[in-house]
């Protein structure tokens, strides 16, 4: 019974959600994996939950107060000679070994590696923790972790596409035998989401295609867009656009990129525009896309800019005249949605979630399609007020459709309902 003093006090408080939030890499500065990890932690702990990290290398950056949870890994890509990397240490390690020998073995191994050494330690510290929020690593362990403790996976979209377009582009036999091989953990990823108990993902397209591809039931899998960082990326009146240039984004020359689609594009119309460029945020290497810019004579008038700042990212997005994603596939798609909230016209393809990113505010061409692109750049460029009308509109549709206080929100939801209804819950209640 309660005495004088505890109900004078009124209801206590419930004890704040305790949130593990697991990704086996966070680069924070390519590709989205570390901005996912870094953004979603600090909405969580906006909305009252107490958050960690637990992460392979490279590591996210994070704001104070959420504590990072180091799961190292032997890390063999920065190795001079993967081979001779184990160590006598590494042997009682099965995580260790499996990542060794499949590295070596011209596979990726890293998910499953960092799966294992995320059940070793919730065996000794799971208690601490209320769900664990994981960022799509779909390695077969995570299907025995999800017994112990209530697990949500974050799906971005799934890499057998990668694969195939990777396939694709391979130019020879053993190429497209190599390629394979290093994708052969797919299958692997197909396998756990079946049995994995819950889903968020970041698109409906991206959705669609885990049913499709993987065999995962469509409702097992709630939708909710990633944000922005709408502190970094917004419109500023003060800088003026610049008419000839043209903004794209690539973090690897790859086909399921586009970069091809988009050199081809601007060969058609930069013969009648002189002062038409191309600034790509990536990094030009040996490959297809240098040859594609030497054969169509663009060389001189396409740049590539590696190792931006995020300010100046953002920057170069509002001197934009018109930014462009040609990509095959994205499961959602932050370059063109931080482009629109700086006010950019952006000009996507029918790849996945590229038409839901860009809503009515965007303009949307057929995915492949050189010649309805180069149109639409066309349009865009040749008529001012259009282009004025859709940095207004795409700006003001970014500041409402990608808020990641909503996806934190949508993943609480999703929390609430796992945990009322695991084992664990049910055994102490």
């Amino acid at each position: 019974m309660r005495d004088a003093d505890d109900m004078s006090a009124g209801p206590r408080a419930a004890p704040p959600l305790r949130v593990l939030l697991t990704s086996y890499r966070s680069n924070p500065h390519v590709g989205g994996q570390g901005v996912y990890v870094r953004e979603l932690s600090r909405a969580l702990t906006r909305q009252g939950c107490e958050v960690s990290v637990a992460s392979g290398p490279p590591y996210p950056e994070l704001d104070p107060g959420i504590e990072l949870i180091e799961l190292p890994s032997l890390d063999l890509f920065s190795e001079t000679n993967a081979l001779l990397a184990l160590r006598w240490r590494h042997l009682a390690s099965r995580a260790d070994r499996g990542e060794w020998l499949a590295h070596n073995s011209g596979a990726f191994g890293e998910m499953t590696a960092f799966a294992r050494r995320l059940r070793a330690f919730l065996e000794r510290e799971g208690d601490r923790f209320d769900v664990v929020h994981d960022n799509q690593t779909l390695a077969m362990p995570m299907v025995g972790l999800s017994r112990r403790i209530p697990l949500l996976t974050t799906l971005h979209h799934p890499i057998d596409i990668d694969r195939d377009f990777a396939i694709a582009g391979a130019g020879s036999w053993w190429k497209r035998l190599l390629v394979a091989r290093w994708h052969d953990f797919v299958k692997t990823q197909a396998a756990a989401a079946r049995r994995l108990p819950g889903f968020i993902c970041v698109s409906e397209a991206s959705r669609q295609a885990y049913a499709a591809r993987c065999g995962v039931d469509p409702a097992r899998i709630a939708v909710s867009h990633n944000g922005i960082d709408h502190a970094a990326f917004y419109p500023d009146p003060a800088v003026a656009r610049d008419p000839g240039l043209m903004v794209a984004m690539a973090s690897a020359d790859v086909p399921i990129k586009g970069l091809d689609v988009l050199i081809e594009a601007m060969a058609k119309i930069a013969p009648a525009r002189p002062d038409l460029r191309l600034v790509v945020v990536g990094t030009l290497r040996e490959g297809p896309t240098k040859r594609m810019l030497d054969q169509t004579g663009l060389t001189g008038r396409v740049e590539f800019r590696s190792g931006l700042a995020q300010s100046e990212i953002a920057a170069l997005f509002r001197r934009a005249a018109v930014f462009v994603s040609a990509s095959r596939f994205e499961g959602f798609g932050f370059p063109p949605a931080e482009a629109m909230a700086c006010g950019a016209p952006i000009i996507v393809s029918t790849g996945g979630a590229l038409p839901e990113v860009a809503g009515d505010a965007g303009i949307v061409v057929p995915v492949e399609n050189a010649d309805a692109l180069a149109a639409a750049i066309e349009s865009v460029l040749d008529f001012p007020d259009r282009a004025e009308r859709m940095s207004r509109d795409g700006a003001a549709w970014a500041r409402t459709a990608f808020v990641w206080d909503d996806h934190a929100r949508a993943s609480l939801s999703l929390y609430h309902e796992l945990i009322a209804t695991h084992p664990r819950t049910q055994a102490a209640s």
